[in-house]
């Protein structure tokens, strides 16, 4: 008989045992019993929780979703300014606690298997819409609109960028300076801006 109170703690070994089988493997190419076998239950219960494994990657997926969206709360409510809120984005995305080694290659793995996956598709949409409304919070307030269009846009795709080129060396450099290359790129538009106008 089940203990109960359990699933919970269970769900969620498994999606930790997720992310990290994904990391040590650097892709999705992992088993249910692999999972299962790292979360300390049997194979027959994780897929009792799940299903398969296309349903508890995810999960996966929404997991690291939902903890970066709290993260980002987390830190947006500390930015008292608009500049500050752009610096806050930039910098959850490369917070010690977002750009580890296996969520990095487990972000990777995801974009992959999106080309194959409507519902992972779907979820790296939320993804880059929250993304994108989050920076154009940021950058409305200093600069136009279609500024902040194309701004938001460069540095969503910086971000990205600097996850591909994480996860294919090896081992992660100080988050702080992947983000100090974005806030360069940031810095340099705002001069340019504030120089054009004066």
């Amino acid at each position: 008989m089940p203990k109960i109170g359990m699933e919970p703690l269970r769900r969620r070994a498994l999606i930790d045992a997720t992310i990290a089988a994904i990391g040590e493997r650097g892709s999705l190419d992992v088993t249910m019993s692999d999972i299962a076998g790292r979360a300390g239950v049997s194979s027959a219960l994780a897929h009792h929780y799940f299903g398969g494994k296309g349903e508890l990657l995810q999960a996966t997926m929404r997991k690291l979703l939902a903890d970066l969206g709290a993260d980002a709360v987390k830190t947006l409510r500390k930015a008292p300014t608009s500049r500050a809120r752009l610096a806050a984005v930039i910098a959850v995305n490369f917070s010690a606690g977002q750009f580890r080694e296996e969520i990095v290659h487990a972000w990777l793995a995801f974009y992959v298997e999106a080309q194959k996956s409507q519902e992972l598709r779907r979820l790296l949409r939320v993804y880059a819409r929250r993304l994108h409304s989050n920076l154009m919070s940021g950058l409305l307030p200093l600069v136009p609109r279609a500024e902040a269009e194309r701004m938001a846009e460069a540095i969503a795709a910086m971000i990205d960028g600097l996850y591909i080129r994480r996860a294919l060396r090896d081992g992660l450099p100080n988050p702080a300076s992947a983000a100090a290359l974005v806030e360069d790129y940031v810095e340099a538009k705002l001069r340019k801006m504030r120089a054009a106008n004066d």
